[in-house]
């Protein structure tokens, strides 16, 4: 049962629906039952209300919720893309260590066009210093959170063990290393995941959760992302 919070009003939505106080589900004290039976009866500015009680995760547990999440990450939007999201999640992103280069090229080129006048001579040795400097700085930085994320994982995953040392030995193989789109392409499936589940940090999920134009239509009923008989 969730806890109701002072700062939430179920009254509203039953109000709106025209439901009595002792309705049950109660939306204060078992918000995520009631949603899933009023979620796409309720308008947006009643339905942002249950966000100060349910978690972007929790709300992750309702089959309408996760539909509307997919429909609206199957339109690409820019914050699930590489670009935005490799700054953001940089932890899923497995190219990270590139951006080392990047940046460093940008150290490179302030200091030949901009430090002490762009003077060629000193500045051209200053550039590639401050060049590999960053370089360094980016690539450590993505070896730490990389031990950090390997460390996290280590502590809460359970211990899987193997049925046989053929097993094993398959897993030693080294794999074959993805091109860059394929790292592109993995990453930005990542991040579309942990978006449905409601993982992901500085996303507006209410816009998504919230708004009935991400349900799916209703000549595609059968053919539903996620089947909400799962959940009973």
């Amino acid at each position: 049962m969730e806890s109701p919070r002072p700062d939430f009003d179920p009254s509203k939505a039953l109000r709106y629906l025209g439901l009595a106080a002792d309705y049950t589900p109660s939306p204060s004290e078992r918000p995520l039952d009631f949603l899933a039976l009023h979620l796409s009866q309720l308008p947006p500015q009643i339905l942002t209300d249950f966000s100060t009680v349910l978690s972007p995760r929790k709300r992750s547990k309702l089959p309408g919720i996760r539909n509307r999440r997919l429909k609206y990450a199957l339109t690409q939007p820019a914050e699930l893309s590489w670009v935005e999201g490799r700054t953001k999640e940089p932890l899923l992103w497995e190219g990270g260590e590139r951006k080392g280069e990047e940046s460093a090229n940008a150290e490179k080129s302030w200091a030949e066009t901009e430090f002490m006048g762009g003077v060629k001579g000193s500045v051209g040795k200053i550039g590639t210093l401050l060049a590999e400097y960053e370089e360094e700085r980016e690539a450590e930085a993505f070896r730490t959170s990389r031990r950090e994320k390997a460390a996290a994982a280590a502590e809460t995953e359970e211990e899987v063990e193997t049925d046989s040392d053929e097993e094993d030995e398959e897993e030693l193989l080294p794999e074959e290393p993805e091109s860059p789109e394929e790292v592109r392409a993995t990453f930005e499936r990542l991040l579309r995941e942990r978006f449905i589940a409601g993982l992901l940090q500085d996303i507006d999920y209410d816009k998504v959760d919230y708004d009935d134009q991400w349900d799916p239509d209703d000549r595609d009923d059968e053919d539903r992302w996620f089947d909400e008989e799962e959940e009973s």
